[in-house]
């Protein structure tokens, strides 16, 4: 880590203890060059990475301050959901989302989870990409292992423990997105008519799966800083015969939290005693706000319950396709189950990628993109308070670049896209991320790219046309 680095995160560290509070101006370049024992250019270094952070502010002719804190909207109701288990509806509000390709006609998609494809720190994947499609040996165009190619895996493992978790290439599947290694997971467990048990909200990825392996969701009420009632899990343990859990525990989608320890160590021992399976998302773990990243459930298995899924997709970009799933004690079904499905994973994508790691790329675009969804979280949810009704929910996001906003009961936010289409702007309907449709007067949207004035003025459009019915309802 870079000398900038260090200091950076030590004067962030004294800012969130508390020992400089919003308004205080902190030491001086001079000052700090002297107390460390490194350059000017150092400090002001560090100072430009504490400002992409949003922990401090520049004033001319005056150094740097605290940021003054803003008035917050309220965070999100504790989801309430009915504790019998459910078959999933909501497909066709999805297909909707899904369908509308990037860009299209003028299109600000605030609904859709992409990450921002544009950073500077990318080109050399595309500069390996296209070199390797140049090559005499037609390496990359052939089947690769059913396993994934051996390198790319021993970078997953080697990355995986800053998660916690020491596991061996050898226990890695590579798969086509984190979509496939979660269907994987899913159908390696379940049957038809089998009960898996989710947070509320949750991925609308994983309720179409369920909806299409014909199986039935049981959704847990679901703090928005904590992540699912374990009490809740209990109960529904001793009652209904689940065969999996699955959940985001980290940096979770849609309402961003991420799930304290001593939480998932509860969770493990809760599965321990009922003897069911984990499923993990962890596709957004790497984007947390803060370093150290946070741990993993999979780091608390010591006996190969949990299937930890992840991908590429919103830490690099989707279009490679590229996602892995440590099966543990599952392997075996779950290769069987990607065998029926993709097949092998494209070797092309994964050649580049694996030498994107091996030189050292990733590292640095992760700091990049963590400090740029950081500050573009703080200029959303300032957006939200401005131009959405009084009263509007919000939740803080501790990774990741997406929010999970909330009206008053009896809003119709499938409605609320609809309006929204002759402006050429689309959302995530909320109804969309339960197995029942639930969270009609919810939704959510992403922070991804860098804000602007075309953003800023969509998301006035939304806080308008959301006041508008609201009053149209009352």
């Amino acid at each position: 880590m870079t000398l900038y680095v260090n200091l950076a995160e030590l004067l962030g560290s004294r800012i969130e203890q508390g020992l400089y509070r919003p308004g205080d101006r902190l030491p001086s370049v001079r000052a700090l060059s002297a107390e460390h024992g490194v350059s000017l250019s150092t400090v002001q270094q560090a100072y430009r990475h504490l400002e992409d952070q949003g922990l401090a502010l520049p004033r001319p002719k005056s150094g740097y301050f605290v940021p003054e804190e803003r008035e917050k909207p309220a965070l999100p109701m504790v989801t309430r959901t009915a504790q019998r288990p459910v078959e999933v509806s909501q497909w066709d509000q999805v297909l909707e989302l899904i369908s509308v390709a990037p860009g299209s006609e003028g299109l600000i998609q605030l609904g859709r989870g992409r990450p921002d494809h544009t950073s500077p720190t990318l080109k050399p994947l595309l500069r390996t990409l296209s070199r390797l499609s140049r090559r005499q040996d037609l390496n990359g165009l052939t089947y690769g292992c059913i396993h994934g190619h051996l390198p790319l895996r021993e970078q997953i493992s080697r990355l995986l423990v800053d998660s916690g978790c020491q596991i061996p290439a050898d226990d890695i599947v590579i798969t086509t997105g984190c979509h496939e290694a979660l269907s994987a997971a899913i159908r390696a467990i379940c049957e038809p008519g089998d009960i898996v048990a989710v947070d509320s909200p949750s991925f609308h990825g994983v309720m179409q799966a369920l909806k299409g392996f014909g199986m039935k969701a049981l959704e847990l009420p679901t703090d928005p800083l904590t992540g699912i009632s374990l009490e809740a899990l209990e109960l529904a343990l001793e009652q209904w015969p689940i065969k999996a859990i699955q959940l985001t525990p980290n940096c979770n989608n849609p309402m961003g939290y991420i799930m304290p320890d001593a939480n998932k160590r509860a969770l493990i021992a809760l599965a321990q005693r009922y003897d069911v399976a984990i499923i993990e998302d962890d596709v957004y773990g790497e984007l947390a706000y803060h370093y150290p990243r946070p741990r993993t459930i999979k780091s608390y298995d010591d006996d190969g319950r949990v299937l930890l899924c992840s991908s590429f997709s919103k830490t690099v970009v989707p279009g490679l396709r590229i996602g892995w799933i440590a099966p543990g004690r599952y392997q075996e079904r779950v290769l069987h189950m990607k065998y029926m499905g993709t097949g092998t994973t494209a070797q092309l994508p994964q050649l580049a990628l694996t030498e994107y790691l091996e030189a050292g790329h990733y590292e640095p675009h992760i700091r990049r993109m963590r400090a740029q969804y950081m500050r573009s979280r703080d200029q959303m949810i300032d957006w939200v308070s401005r131009y959405f009704p009084a009263g509007t929910r919000v939740s803080r996001p501790q990774g990741s670049f997406m929010i999970w906003v909330e009206m008053p009961e009896g809003f119709d936010s499938i409605r609320l896209n609809r309006e929204l289409k002759p402006h050429k702007i689309q959302i995530a309907p909320g109804s969309i991320f339960s197995a029942a449709g639930k969270y009609r007067n919810c939704l959510r949207m992403s922070y991804a790219s860098k804000p602007d004035a075309k953003t800023e003025a969509a998301v006035r459009v939304v806080g308008e046309t959301v006041a508008r019915l609201l009053a149209e309802h009352a």
